[in-house]
């Protein structure tokens, strides 16, 4: 539960906790020490500009806000509509966040990748994102994954079947309600792409991405008043994490998530006690 607890208290740290009770927990992944410390670590500065929106690679139906961080759908008839980022990475492991009220979402709603000539406007309601090779897309309604125009199955994909009740199937084939904070977590590095919702990694949605290929977080949208923000929140080089950031990670697994305003008050140096105050 350690791991868990340190992710929940990253996420929670935005200023909106999980919706409680929460069907993700259970389905948790536990993550690698390099995502592990990557996601305990302190966000970049708001402003960066890998959390901007494209200004020219969208469709002409989202509407772009004066920050760049925020994208708004307008109401179109018989219109699949994408945006992307502006920057793109083609190393490393790197966080994004994606706000995205379930209220506003209705059907064909997908959040995931794409390269630089993935398309962005379509005539009819589809899966943009996922909807080509080169892009790859979560249905965030009905939870599907897509890549190449095709459904790649229900993520996350490790729920459990119990065949001898009835109540437990239905519950297995019903969609999971995705609140609107989602984190895309993507390994360029080892070419794999995952999320973090309530918390909770839910392990490795696409693998085989494009090695040194430019990839950039997209959403695709039919829903009239759809507004999504995209922020970056911190990445890492191939390279494995520090000796320091592995002990402060310990650390706070061993306080858990009620604990972690009590730092100051364990038996350590005050240069360490420092050191876990600012790294968090």
């Amino acid at each position: 539960m350690g791991l868990l607890h340190s992710l929940y208290l990253y996420v929670t740290a935005a200023d909106s906790p999980p919706s409680s009770p929460s069907a993700f927990p259970p389905l948790a992944v536990p993550p690698s020490s390099r995502l592990a410390v990557t996601l305990n670590s302190r966000p970049v500065p708001m402003g960066d500009a890998r959390s901007l929106w494209s200004s020219a690679h969208r469709s002409p139906h989202f509407l772009l806000s004066p920050c760049g961080q925020e994208v708004t759908r307008s109401p179109a008839e018989l219109s699949s509509d994408g945006v992307r980022a502006e920057a793109g990475v083609r190393s490393g492991l790197h966080i994004w966040e994606v706000v995205w009220s379930p209220e506003h979402r209705g059907s064909h709603a997908v959040l995931g990748l794409s390269r630089k000539d993935c398309p962005l406007q379509a005539s009819g309601y589809n899966v943009l994102v996922g909807g080509d090779s080169q892009s790859w897309g979560w249905e965030l309604k009905t939870n599907q994954l897509w890549h190449g125009g095709q459904t790649l199955g229900r993520y996350p994909g490790n729920r459990r079947r119990d065949s001898s009740s009835q109540s437990s199937l239905k519950e297995t084939e019903t969609p999971l309600l995705i609140p609107e904070r989602v984190l895309l977590v993507l390994d360029a590095d080892a070419g794999t792409l995952g999320f973090v919702v309530d918390g909770s990694f839910l392990g490795i949605a696409f693998q085989e991405l494009p090695r040194g290929a430019e990839l950039y977080p997209a959403v695709s949208s039919v829903r009239g008043g759809a507004s999504i923000r995209l922020r970056y929140l911190n990445g890492t080089t191939r390279d494995p994490p520090a000796l320091m950031a592995l002990c402060g990670l310990s650390i706070r697994q061993f306080l858990g998530q009620q604990r972690q305003n009590q730092m100051d008050k364990l038996p350590l140096p005050p240069a360490l006690q420092h050191y876990l105050l600012i790294s968090h």
